[in-house]
């Protein structure tokens, strides 16, 4: 591919003027292009991101970046311990630099230590391999300790989980319960169907020697119906007692607005039998409740009875342990001991994130207790006794209610443990849109509606139709009832999973995320200790406003509102386009290069909350619109606005190159043909105004939130080496180069694009069509990425020139595209546009323009409140705080401004 000419030797010049007479820009240009040292090279410390280690979770994986050229992609990878003690470890590679070099490397482990030393070398083997036979009739899996036979076909997704020459668990499938009709008038005739699982496919993904991984595809069946497509996976560790699931839905019902009838969940779980070979009084339950408490009983309890078989006994009882020889107790008690009630089923369902309900009954037929109850529980159970039992845990129990957990017929030989995702008990799932759409039939009506209550209706589009949602599960095949202390590290575990995590010096010297973009939080000067506060105090803010709010529930944690009503002290949660945000103006990837810069375990947490929501329920899945996302409403999928902005692979980037997820993986996949989108439906149909009709070799794609949105899922397949790498590499290269061709680049605005040959026609005219919205989807940070990526001085220059302009004077805008870019917005947001500008061309009055936009244009500024006001009844429904001047949008920019200002121009504080 031949380099394009430079559109102007006159603007050429003036850079290198600029360039040769500010040396600092180029001194730091010259440090980040220098080869890489000590910086992001090995050895590299691995820790844990809370404290606690693995405990009893079954392992982690962990992503880790290298600079470019560091380690070719046939490196090996040793780990050892604080003590140098090797460690087996499993190393695979998750993304390439364009040499071939490795870039992102995923590591597994499966042994406990407080910190570990990765460097190259070669990997030590576990002592007890995850082993992996893919023939006959099932998938069998050992870990060692555990072996999982895993169906290929049928209901059962997990035939049997045996631990030595005991059986554990067995038929391990799914359970859906739809209801047909919603009773709107509470008539009290609802009428129920039951579904189960149905495998389509059964893959082995990855088959050891640390970890194993295996994906059940298929839909949930009754009788001719098959239904919710899902998607599971299941993790085994080398000699881990336990596994982990990670359950996918995508919901493909019918529920349409106005009607009762249609495909509502009212139970949507996971099911498996456990076997019981004790007596009833060597049974024993175990159900999480707040923090870490447990409820901790037998099936038949022994103790609190009018007779006293023995402190022993009752001790032994309380601990989980084999009773002595009934013909040891008090007389009394053993020649009575079939009239003490057996209490077969248990259920505690979390109906809401404020509360849970405890109760237990003898078994079917028979009337229920109440056991007790809290506030939030933590979504573990175990039932089993001395011979061995199942821990069974459902990870954001709370916070994705309604949820619950049953355990029917532990007096029986064989105990039933289901973990509802959807609670049976709760309101069924209703998604129907919440109004009738109040007469708006035109687009003129309905950008009417857009101005006044910001959502953009239009009939037909507020479907749920091809959402998805994605679950975590743990179970534990204990070979006896676990200690107290051993219980309390699977609560820890399910509360929050462990994850081992590389250090902010290596996540930073890497450069792997637009190089120099963000650095380490630093307060050596009061400007900087200033910024870094207000950077907190957001987090902190939103973290805050989650709970007070309470931004929970199934298909809504991990999002955040979007505006706040200040006279009602209320986010607008009920006002169209001002409520959940899905992703506006990118706070996925303010929080995550908050990470990125600090390791801080509250800021991973709140960004793999929000990255689990936004990649799953704010984009379609299924259907027309799959590949493409809602933007902010009331409802996350209720906007008729359907665009690439929302369904951007980048604000999933983060956490899959993290933790290595493969949910996450398979959904920057499936965006790799998402161009075909817009021959579907053109995301400014409703504001268009010269005439246009969607065709293969002419699809109109602007250069701003479409093209970024594409562009990052063709670099992450093409890093990733994925399936269709080598397409996603030639359209990066020819949508770059063809950008870069426009008579006015970036400015231009928009492009036709031909989807078989993946190129923009340069346009014959030049124009200007610039949006405050083109750039604060990502594109900087994919821009970084691009122009150290790849050696086009065209694009460079291009999007260089964007980078000036767009906060210059209309005047200077006029002077150099002939006309100015009209009314825009979000100049603070736009001012990291001027620092990497200034870094790359060496331009000192672009980086004291950064600080000038940064301070002192839109946005927040130092004369912003920059605290919160509490509040309490009667303004407000529960007592908490406000900060009534923040809105989403804002805070987003802000974040992104602040860190990469630093990391760029620290130096040129004013």
């Amino acid at each position: 591919m031949s380099p394009l000419p430079r559109r102007s030797l006159l603007k050429a010049a003036a850079v290198a003027g600029a360039a040769a007479q500010f040396s600092w820009a180029l001194g730091t240009q010259r440090a980040q292009a220098a080869p890489a040292t000590a910086a992001g090279t090995d050895p590299v410390t691995l820790e844990w991101l809370e404290d606690g280690g693995l405990g009893a979770a079954p392992g982690s994986t962990v992503g880790v970046p290298w600079p470019k050229g560091v380690h070719r992609e046939d490196q090996t990878f040793a780990l050892t311990d604080a003590d140098g003690k090797a460690v087996p470890v499993q190393t695979w590679p998750l993304a390439h630099w364009p040499d071939g070099s490795l870039k992102w490397t995923a590591h597994a482990v499966s042994s406990d230590a407080g910190k570990y030393t990765l460097t190259a070398g070669a990997p030590a083997a576990p002592d007890k391999k995850v082993t992996v036979d893919r023939n006959g009739a099932t998938v069998d899996v050992s870990t060692g300790v555990i072996a999982a036979k895993i169906g290929k076909s049928g209901s059962v997704l997990v035939k049997s989980v045996t631990r030595g020459s005991t059986e554990i668990a067995r038929n391990g499938r799914l359970v859906l319960v739809r209801q047909p009709e919603i009773e709107d008038e509470d008539q009290g005739a609802e009428k129920y169907e039951r579904f189960e699982s149905a495998i389509s496919r059964t893959e082995v993904e990855q088959d050891g020697p640390v970890r194993a991984v295996v994906r059940i595809d298929g839909k949930h069946r009754k009788g001719d119906r098959s239904w919710l497509p899902f998607s599971i996976r299941l993790y085994f560790y080398a000699g881990a007692d336990s596994f982990r699931m990670v359950h996918t839905i995508t919901f493909d019902g019918k529920q349409e607005p106005g009607k009762s009838s249609g495909d509502f969940i009212r139970g949507l779980g996971v099911r498996f039998g456990v076997p019981l070979r004790d007596a009833s009084y060597d049974r024993h339950i175990r159900i999480g409740g707040d923090d870490s408490g447990l409820l901790r009983e037998a099936v038949k309890g022994v103790t609190g009875l009018r007779r006293d078989p023995g402190a022993a006994v009752q001790a032994a009882q309380f601990a989980g342990q084999k009773l002595p020889d009934p013909s040891t107790w008090d007389q009394r008690v053993t020649t009575r001991l079939q009239y003490i009630p057996e209490w077969g089923d248990y259920t505690l369902s979390q109906l809401s994130a404020d509360g849970f309900t405890l109760r237990k009954r003898t078994k079917k037929g028979h009337g229920w207790i109440g056991a007790g109850g809290g506030r939030r529980a933590s979504g573990f159970g175990y039932v089993g006794g001395p011979t061995g039992g199942l821990s069974f845990g459902l990870r954001d129990f709370w916070e994705k209610y309604p949820a619950q957990l049953d355990i029917r017929d532990a007096h029986t030989d064989e105990a039933e443990v289901t973990l509802w995702l959807w609670s049976p008990e709760a309101q069924p799932m209703d998604l129907r849109f919440y109004h009738d759409g109040m007469g708006q039939d035109t687009y003129a009506e309905q950008l009417e509606g857009l101005n006044i209550t910001y959502e953009d209706y239009e009939p037909g589009f507020g479907t749920p139709y091809g959402i998805a949602r994605t679950s975590e599960l743990l179970f534990w095949a204990n070979e006896s009832t676990p200690a107290p202390e051993k219980l309390a590290e699977q609560v820890a575990a399910v509360r929050v999973l462990p994850q081992l995590a590389a250090p902010p010096k290596q996540l930073i010297g890497a450069k792997v995320f637009g190089p120099g973009l963000y650095s380490e939080p630093d307060r050596s000067t009061p400007a900087k200790a200033k910024i870094e506060d207000h950077l907190d105090f957001l987090f902190t803010y939103y973290k805050d406003q989650v709970e007070m709010r309470r931004w929970y529930g199934f298909w809504d944690y991990g999002d955040v509102m979007h505006s706040y009503d200040p006279v009602r002290h209320q986010w607008r949660y009920d006002v169209g386009g001002y409520a959940w945000d899905n992703s506006e103006l990118s706070p996925d990837l303010w929080l995550w290069f908050a990470y990125l810069r600090s390791g801080r375990a509250d800021i991973f947490r709140f960004a793999e909350a929000m990255t689990r929501h936004t990649g799953e329920v704010d984009v379609y899945h299924l259907g027309q619109w799959a590949g493409l996302g809602t933007r902010h409403g009331v409802q996350h999928y209720a906007d008729s606005a359907k665009q690439q902005r929302i369904a951007n692979t980048t604000y999933r980037r983060y956490y899959y190159f993290l933790t290595a997820d493969e949910r996450v993986g398979d959904l920057m996949h499936a965006n790799v043909d998402s161009d075909e989108t817009f021959l579907v439906l053109d995301p400014i149909r409703k504001i268009r105004t010269e005439p246009y009709t969607p065709d293969r070799h002419a699809l109109s794609i602007g250069f701003g939130t479409d093209w970024s949105g594409l562009v990052s899922a063709w670099l992450t397949e093409w890093e990733r080496k994925g399936p269709k790498w080598e397409k996603a590499k030639a359209r990066v290269l020819s949508t770059m180069e063809t950008i870069a061709a426009q008579p006015n680049g970036f400015v231009q605005g928009t492009g036709l694009y031909d989807l078989d040959t993946g190129r923009f026609a340069v346009a014959a005219a030049p124009a200007v069509g610039v949006s405050h919205l083109s750039a604060v989807f990502g594109l900087n940070e994919l821009c970084a990425e691009l122009i150290d990526l790849v050696d086009m001085p065209a694009f460079k220059e291009a999007y260089l020139d964007y980078c000036r302009y767009f906060n210059a004077t209309k005047a200077e805008q006029a002077a150099r595209y002939g006309s100015d870019f009209g009314s825009l917005l979000l100049f603070q947001g736009h001012s990291r546009l001027d620092a990497y500008a200034a870094v790359q061309t060496g331009d000192a009055k672009l980086a004291t323009r950064a600080w000038t936009k940064f301070y002192s244009s839109d946005g927040y500024t130092e004369s912003s409140p920059w605290k919160t006001t509490k509040l309490s009844g009667p303004v407000t429904l529960v007592p908490g705080s406000e900060a009534d001047w923040v809105y989403t949008n804002d805070t987003a920019l802000y974040g992104l401004a602040a860190i990469e200002n630093l990391a760029l121009l620290g130096d040129r504080m004013p």
